[in-house]
């Protein structure tokens, strides 16, 4: 506790760090509507990122780790824990949420003003990067899978912020569907590893002298089901394969928020989820997030092709790129996949703002001259270079960054996964090559759908035919984000060698030794066939798209497998949504007719049966007992009558018998 009261503690700096957004969000969600400006939330995200980098990164980088921990709850013997790690994992992580949060609140004050729910964005916006922040530091996996489904409901907000619109309405069930999928694996990955080590405190698990290496594991099985649980989490939250189509749908929610959640904080927690347990992961595990990742990066590229939204385009990137981050877990390099989080972090915040900027002025275009047509459609644009020349040229150093192209982040961080995966691909031999040969096709693919989206929105003719094109720069303050995150894009911030990612400080921090052997020859051959590859694919771009020498027709099927992403969507909704309303329907059928029906026919039967026991009750069993009383009523009536004291009534009688007995001789 003494930690807390030091102004100076990481400690203390980093539960500040996570609290603020979260004091921002309270007090909006108070003020509501009386709240718009974004000033609460804005300077919230300024004094975490601060202390962030101040007083935690600056602090912990490279030195020992930190630990809190608080008692939280007792359930029989065991005693739970919430608290605080910190070392170069969990600050970095921190540190990108907060520096990718700061921009992308500063870009929203201009590219959300005037809307309507303006109040409701600033308030969700500052309860998701509260969710991010507490799950980066947290210590131990309960805690962390809390703030996981945090982050989850915080994204369904952002997603459907336009609730109005059906589309942005099913896309947030869809994704919060979806991450529920991946949330149960991470919840039975915790349950495993309880059962196995007794804890779920991540130093006493995988500290230098936890229960990961002292006791003795599991059965191999055992830990690749525990290993893949976990995985399958970061699936849903990373958007692999085959869970990775809310995705593209999630791009329905305002374009900040795109940036926000969608490139470089919320799927990456997938990523890093699994960098925190990786110690947990057998080569079983390990071969099937490799598989998995290099089939997310190639398929996402392929659907990248043929999208004629921008965002989704950029959308299918990121699935790509969070592919590549998952294979160089799965090859033993999570140093790699983290400074690929880092570096993609910032280069594709800036595409998704720099789409932003080019939709804001096509909409108001759109607007101002009641055109029908789709302000994020790339066939609607050309030549917007001409008029937003800053755009242009920071959507292009994004744009060779993802590419991976030399002087880039991009270039450093991609080819520390690719290298480390032929290397290791190499050491295992046989078809293990398959992955970083994919990889590498998947790398030129890259460079040639971002060159398109490159060519077809700024170069050629704009493709609107217009007396008067009212389209102009973003403003200063939607480019000043922009500008700071194209800074972020070059090599510098990460390395002072431009083609040697060995000096990049995130790889120098995490000092990760492979289970292979370094491949030098490859440090040069495979950097230049990339390079040329990507080179190649632009000026295959250049052709097609600037100088009109499209070869492939509209009806192409290849280009109608990419735009509607391999159909995926459509078999997912055969095979589990329909079927599902199948099966649903068949139930209710079954308990209409079947259940319903044997209770309803039971319940007719019984009312028979108590009718006709009523029936035989009151007309057979109570007749006859009345006709027997009222027999013998009349027979003691009788008798009563002949033996009343009357001498007329005795003479009567006799004479009565006595005419019967006459009668009765004379019939005779």
């Amino acid at each position: 506790m003494g930690d807390l009261l030091n102004i100076s503690s990481p400690v203390l700096g980093s539960i500040l760090v996570v609290l603020l957004p979260f004091v921002a969000f309270l007090i909006q969600a108070i003020l509501g509507k009386r709240d718009q400006s974004g000033n609460i939330a804005l300077i919230a995200i300024i004094l975490s990122t601060l202390l962030s980098l101040l007083f935690v990164f600056s602090e912990v980088w490279k030195n020992e780790a930190i630990v809190a921990n608080y008692a939280w709850f007792t359930i029989g013997q065991n005693t739970f824990n919430i608290g605080v790690l910190l070392n170069n994992l969990t600050v970095l992580m921190q540190l990108i949420v907060c520096v990718i949060a700061l921009p992308v609140h500063i870009y929203s004050r201009a590219y959300m003003k005037g809307d309507p729910g303006i109040h409701r964005y600033w308030m969700y916006l500052s309860l998701f990067c509260f969710a991010m922040l507490g799950l980066s530091i947290s210590n131990n996996l309960f805690m962390m899978y809390i703030f996981w489904e945090l982050v989850g409901f915080a994204s369904y907000l952002l997603i459907g912020f336009w609730f109005t619109k059906e589309s942005a309405v099913q896309a947030n069930k869809k994704a919060f569907i979806i991450n529920r999928i991946g949330d149960l694996g991470f919840l039975l990955g915790i349950a495993s590893v309880y059962s196995i080590y007794g804890s779920l405190n991540l130093v006493e698990l995988f500290g230098k002298e936890g229960l990961f290496y002292e006791t003795a594991q599991a059965s191999t099985g055992w830990m690749t089901f525990t290993g893949i649980c976990f995985f399958v989490g970061a699936m849903a939250k990373s958007a692999q394969f085959p869970l990775h189509v809310w995705l593209p749908d999630a791009m329905e929610g305002p374009t900040a928020v795109s940036s926000l959640i969608h490139a470089a904080t919320m799927v990456a927690a997938g990523v890093f989820l699994i960098c925190t347990v990786f110690p947990l992961f057998n080569e079983t595990a390990l071969l099937f997030i490799a598989i998995i990742g290099s089939i997310t990066a190639f398929i996402a590229a392929f659907f990248a092709l043929g999208q004629r939204d921008i965002k989704r385009i950029l959308a299918f990137s990121t699935i790509s790129q969070l592919g590549f981050m998952v294979v160089a877990v799965g090859v033993g390099a999570w140093d790699a996949a983290m400074f690929h989080l880092a570096t993609h972090a910032f280069f594709k915040c800036l595409l998704f703002l720099a789409a932003g900027a080019v939709i804001h002025e096509m909409a108001h275009l759109k607007e101002k001259n009641n055109l029908d047509i789709d302000p994020q459609d790339i066939n609607n644009m050309g030549g917007l270079r001409k008029w937003m020349p800053k755009t242009f040229i920071l959507m292009s150093i994004a744009s060779l960054a993802l590419a991976g192209f030399p002087l880039t982040s991009g270039f450093l961080s991609k080819d520390a996964i690719l290298i480390s995966a032929y290397e290791w691909a190499i050491h295992h031999g046989s078809f293990y090559l398959l992955i970083p040969i994919s990889l590498t096709l998947v790398s030129i693919l890259t460079a040639f759908y971002i060159g398109r989206l490159i060519f077809k929105v700024f170069f050629g003719e704009f493709k609107i035919k217009l007396e008067h094109i009212h389209i102009h720069e973003a403003s200063s303050s939607m480019l000043g984000p922009m500008i700071f995150l194209g800074i972020c894009s070059l090599f510098l911030v990460f390395s002072w060698n431009p083609l040697a990612y060995h000096h990049s400080f995130i790889l120098g921090g995490f000092n990760v030794k492979y289970p292979y052997t370094e491949i030098h020859s490859l440090h040069l051959i495979l950097p230049v066939v990339l390079t040329l590859g990507s080179a190649i694919a632009w000026a295959i771009g250049w052709n097609w798209y600037v100088k009109n020498k499209y070869p492939l027709q509209a009806g192409n099927p290849w280009i109608a497998l990419s735009l509607n992403q391999g159909y995926l969507n459509e078999v997912y909704q055969k095979l589990f949504v329909d079927s599902t309303l199948r099966l649903s329907n068949g139930l209710y059928w079954f308990d209409k007719y079947i259940v319903d029906g044997l209770v309803n026919g039971l319940a007719i039967i019984t009312r028979g049966l108590a009718n006709f026991s009523a029936w035989v009750d009151k007309n057979l069993v109570d007749g006859l007992v009345n006709s027997i009383g009222g027999t013998t009523y009349y027979m003691g009536h009788l008798l009563r009558w002949v033996q009343n004291g009357r001498l007329q009534n005795y003479l009567g009688f006799a004479f009565t018998v006595l005419l019967m007995g006459i009668i009765y001789l004379i019939l005779k």
